[in-house]
């Protein structure tokens, strides 16, 4: 992962490769909602951990809201939030995803850990606001001193939507309104459907909070979950699929 952390700070994002599912969920898929065999979950779960070199994943139920949960070592799987904060040692903020953007955060000195799911709704709701805000409160720093991972999601020549979305982040009371609206473009072959660019979307609101420390997914096709068909689960894509994650833990 090219991200300079601080020293104490580790941040993974898994892919499809390896693990123990079987097709449509093959192979490493740790959603243990999306009707894979429960135990070929368990399993990819604890190969999941070891790789953590013990530190426990915290995996949460994401309803794509701005709920920034605080988890602890002690907080139970299945907590209903979309974003989560520690400053614990050895407990990973962990998101999981298959097109939504999953985005990890730290400060410059590494007190505070953080991750956040980002699907359109969320996005648009603040869920990265809130989670910048309790970073900066928890770690004492101001945006500036944040920085951000953006992991991999639906690309902007893949994720198409309606005039609904793209008025949740071009109207007029809407953060950064009229710079929001060169995120979208028309689409080529369907009358009133967008082009989105998710990524885009949330570098604009993270440079709107004054965070200047942003580094992974540049809109590029690389990062593009539908396109990546054999490294990345795509819902969009395949319908019936696994989830991915990224995490972050201190030591």
């Amino acid at each position: 992962m090219d991200w300079p952390l601080p020293v104490g700070v580790h941040a993974m994002c898994t892919t499809r490769v390896g693990g123990v599912s079987q097709a449509p969920f093959d192979g490493f898929n740790l959603g243990d909602h999306v009707q894979d065999d429960p135990h070929a979950v368990a399993q990819n779960r604890a190969l999941l951990q070891a790789q953590l070199g013990g530190a426990r994943p915290v995996f949460l139920t994401q309803v794509h809201g701005v709920d920034v949960a605080q988890v602890n070592a002690a907080t139970p799987d299945g907590t209903t939030a979309d974003a989560c904060i520690t400053q614990e040692p050895q407990v990973a903020c962990t998101i999981m995803v298959a097109d939504c953007l999953p985005l990890m955060f730290t400060d410059d000195v590494g007190r505070v850990v953080a991750a956040a799911h980002a699907g359109w709704r969320g996005l648009a709701a603040g869920v990265l606001e809130r989670t910048v805000h309790g970073v900066c409160e928890q770690a004492g720093v101001a945006p500036a001193q944040v920085r951000v991972w953006l992991g991999p999601c639906i690309g902007p020549d893949a994720f198409e939507v309606g005039d609904d979305v793209r008025q949740a982040f071009t109207a007029l009371d809407a953060p950064q309104a009229d710079k929001a609206a060169g995120y979208f473009k028309p689409h080529p072959s369907h009358p009133n459907k967008w082009l989105a660019d998710l990524a885009g979307l949330a570098r604009l609101r993270l440079a709107a909070l004054g965070v200047t420390s942003v580094a992974g997914n540049d809109s590029s096709p690389e990062w593009c979950t539908v396109s990546q068909r054999s490294r990345l689960f795509s819902y969009r894509r395949d319908g019936v699929t696994g989830r991915f994650a990224v995490c972050i833990w201190r030591s």
